[in-house]
């Protein structure tokens, strides 16, 4: 699909947003809406298979994911969103890197409730923070795998007061490989399937 490939091609070097100049963002905005018109699953929540998995950001204008890179000494890796549509569960999981031996881990884990055919309802539960050395993190299956097991990690590991702290998301273009979606802060995603 030429839109697609369009939407790919100017998000390509901007760094999942953190390089891109202003008209490169009108751009990608522009292409984002043109692809979301041609959307191929109109019931986006309700289809669980192409929902369901790993999802890799690929651009976002969500200022506290691309703040995480302005951390002096480190810099923001692979941002991923788990989602298992069985649990409704969402894991949000940013990989930082700087200092040898003192990677970083930010992650948050989140229940979700679909309230329409592209909406959903997300509750934050808890947030950990911390080395991934010290938490043992080897990759985002294997973190979401301890966390559902109920292990406490060696890390600032907190619960979050769902009731204050959540928000919604809109999944606008999902097929079986890319997901765009706009949450309730104005924030936009482009995702790719992993």
């Amino acid at each position: 699909m030429l839109k697609k490939t369009a939407l790919l091609d100017a998000i390509a070097g901007t760094n999942r947003g953190l390089l891109a100049s202003e008209q490169q963002k009108r751009a990608i905005l522009a292409a984002i809406a043109t692809l979301e018109d041609l959307n191929p699953t109109p019931r986006p929540v309700e289809n669980a298979n192409l929902l369901d998995g790993n999802w890799r950001l690929l651009y976002t204008t969500s200022k506290a994911l691309l703040n995480l890179d302005r951390v002096p000494v480190y810099k923001l890796g692979q941002i991923y969103q788990c989602i298992r549509v069985e649990t409704t569960s969402v894991y949000n999981i940013a990989e930082i890197y700087g200092l040898p031996y003192l990677e970083g881990l930010v992650s948050v884990a989140a229940k979700f409730e679909p309230v329409s055919e592209r909406r959903v309802q997300v509750k934050f539960q808890r947030s950990i923070v911390g080395l991934q050395r010290l938490i043992g993190y080897t990759s985002p299956e294997d973190f979401i795998q301890r966390i559902e097991a109920g292990k406490k990690f060696t890390a600032l590991d907190i619960l979050i007061k769902s009731d204050t702290q959540q928000g919604w998301l809109d999944i606008t273009y999902i097929d079986h490989n890319l997901r765009i979606g706009r949450g309730n802060e104005g924030s936009v995603f482009v995702l790719s399937k992993t």
